[in-house]
């Protein structure tokens, strides 16, 4: 099986080498960041449709975590266009961070689209250094689909238990790796280097909830599941929140 995902794998390379060259040239990053950007408001729009469901029961007890101020301060982690938005209680008090400064326009009209909340500000910095958050801040952190994607989840949920108050809450929606000896987890495997490059350094073999459960969180609630997505390979998904 080894051989044959390094096999496959090869030829990937082969057929990207364009995009693999101009990686190595130092020219990709550039370009894939502006346009991945654009490219994810369409495939926000499609994932929300797909998804609604599961983030509205995910988001669902979200005032249980309501501070005494009455007003639930909500920090999202790699916020991207704002899709999560529309799932997000009446009242509540929004900061976004993300590495890529090219989501703010459309994070904007996220805003103008979804009055029932208050926008504090969009930080653009990675999930591992949010040092312009303060220490013991938000009520609830909220991560969709960027585990996959950061450079070190450990330091990200490092930084989530930093900002969070005692007692307050990490939700989390993740894909991650399919099961093993499954022919998800073989496609994952060969297609995963040029993901990784055409989205923006996408993770498919990822296993996210292994790293969730090491973390120093006192409550942990997560759920394995086949979501209802169009692309099965990344149907695997985890769910759930944790509480400091």
């Amino acid at each position: 099986m080894a051989l044959t995902i390094f096999i496959l794998r090869l030829a990937v390379y082969i057929l990207a080498f364009p995009v693999f060259l101009m990686n190595f040239l130092g020219l990709w990053s550039w370009i894939c960041k502006r346009l991945f950007a654009y490219l994810m408001v369409t495939f926000a729009m499609i994932y929300n449709r797909q998804m609604a469901s599961k983030k509205r029961e995910l988001f669902g007890n979200l005032q249980e975590f309501v501070g005494p101020s009455g007003k639930l301060s909500l920090l999202e982690v790699g916020c991207g266009t704002g899709a999560n938005f529309k799932f997000y209680p009446s009242g509540c008090r929004v900061t976004c961070v993300d590495p890529n400064p090219h989501f703010e326009k459309y994070l904007i009209k996220s805003v103008v689209e979804n009055r029932h909340l208050q926008f504090e500000r969009f930080v653009v910095a990675s999930g591992e250094n949010m040092h312009q958050v303060a220490d013991g801040s938000m009520d609830v952190v909220v991560s969709t689909v960027v585990l996959c994607s950061v450079q070190n989840q450990d330091q990200v949920l490092r930084e989530v238990c930093r900002v969070l108050k005692p007692g307050g809450a990490f939700y989390f929606l993740e894909h991650v790796a399919a099961e093993r000896s499954t022919w998800n987890s073989f496609w994952q495997q060969v297609l995963d280097p040029l993901w990784y490059l055409l989205f923006d350094g996408c993770n498919l073999t990822r296993e996210s909830w292994k790293t969730l459960e090491r973390a120093s969180f006192s409550k942990l609630k997560l759920q394995h599941i086949q979501a209802p997505l169009s692309w099965k390979l990344v149907r695997p998904h985890i769910y759930g929140y944790a509480v400091k």
